[in-house]
């Protein structure tokens, strides 16, 4: 059950208060878990995929799918150019972004999520006493399909949200369905193999985040280290503020980011259907002690009365079935969040 809501973290700094312990992280005895959040981490470097090339049959179409099944399976992680949204828009959104966040709060509060409730503006669900809070405010909506949006969580203002959050929300049904075709691709399956897979009614969730500065960005975190549960997400990093890192054979490292791409991490999901040859990254967000940061992520979560398995194509001798089968649960995936642990563990065999 959800304990009663909180201040946002812009109203704990607006009104002056000390920081709450509760968003102070506990060491966890690892030796690199132990160590300041803000201190410097080696980059990454993401790959950079052409999306318009994935599906090609040519010979550059053919490497561009190669150097998408090396990087996913590799990092998880891949960077989108060429995905047919203008940079002007993806800026426009990210602008948008900010304007949302800096209104008075009596304004986003016009929003506000309710208990027990994803959708709306506020802090995330806080289930128990003692659960380490995360230095973030976000707006959390479902944007596809059309019956499953809660309009009443739209800000009407800044003026145009709504409806550029709605032309945003077709431009990534295209990016969505050519990614999961060429994921389906780079493993030598059927095109629409995952998307059939993932259900009719997959839902697109869009959460726009803001990480306001952190007097203690040492031992703080905007986002504790995760794994989507999502078939994949895409992100629409901050341009100016650094703050994503991933984890990879147990050293965190800074996600480098090129302007106007899309980043697309897979998630559990995708795990599962690839039966692991596609692993979904941990990652986290740390934090600035002067500036603030911004981000859109969006979620490509499975139809929840659809049952998620391995791709049976994927399964051999050589290769045995690693997951069981299962079913999308916004539920289990912010229980075992909130312990520390990745939801896929519930699906392990």
């Amino acid at each position: 059950m959800e304990m009663p809501k909180l201040k946002t973290v812009q109203e704990l700094l607006a009104a002056g208060e000390k920081l709450p312990e509760r968003y102070l992280c506990t060491p966890t005895g690892d030796g690199e878990g132990d160590q300041p959040f803000n201190v410097s981490m080696p980059e990454m470097e993401i790959k950079v995929i052409d999306l318009s090339l994935l599906l090609s049959s040519s010979n550059d179409g053919r490497e561009e799918l190669s150097k998408l099944h090396s990087a996913i399976s590799t990092w998880g992680v891949v960077q989108v150019m060429n995905h047919g949204i203008s940079e002007a828009f993806l800026d426009k959104i990210l602008e948008l972004t900010r304007q949302f966040f800096v209104l008075p709060t009596e304004e986003k509060q016009k929003y506000a999520r309710e208990i027990s409730s994803f959708q709306g503006f506020g802090n995330d669900m806080i289930l128990s006493d003692d659960q380490v809070l995360d230095w973030v405010d976000r707006l959390y909506l479902i944007t596809y399909p059309e019956d499953q949006r809660q309009l009443k969580f739209w800000p009407k203002i800044p003026s145009g949200f709504r409806e550029t959050l709605l032309e945003y929300t077709m431009k990534q049904q295209l990016v969505v369905e050519k990614f999961f075709k060429a994921l389906a691709r780079s493993l030598g399956l059927e095109d629409n193999c995952f998307l059939e897979m993932h259900g009719e009614n997959a839902t697109l969730e869009t959460r726009f985040n803001m990480y306001p500065p952190c007097p203690r960005p040492d031992k703080v975190l905007g986002f504790k280290p995760h794994s989507d549960g999502s078939a994949f997400t895409m992100i629409l990093p901050d341009k100016n503020v650094d703050g994503l890192q991933f984890l990879k054979d147990g050293k965190w490292y800074k996600a480098s980011i090129l302007p106007h791409t899309i980043l697309i991490n897979v998630g559990d999901t995708m795990e599962v259907m690839s039966n692991g040859i596609y692993k979904s990254p941990v990652h986290r967000v740390v934090l600035n002690n002067e500036k603030a940061r911004i981000s859109v992520v969006t979620f490509c979560d499975a139809d929840e009365d659809k049952e998620i398995q391995p791709v049976n194509e994927l399964v051999s001798e050589a290769r045995p079935r690693l997951y069981k089968t299962v079913k999308k649960s916004e539920k289990n995936f912010f229980d075992y969040y909130q312990q520390g642990r990745r939801p896929i563990e519930a699906a392990f065999l």
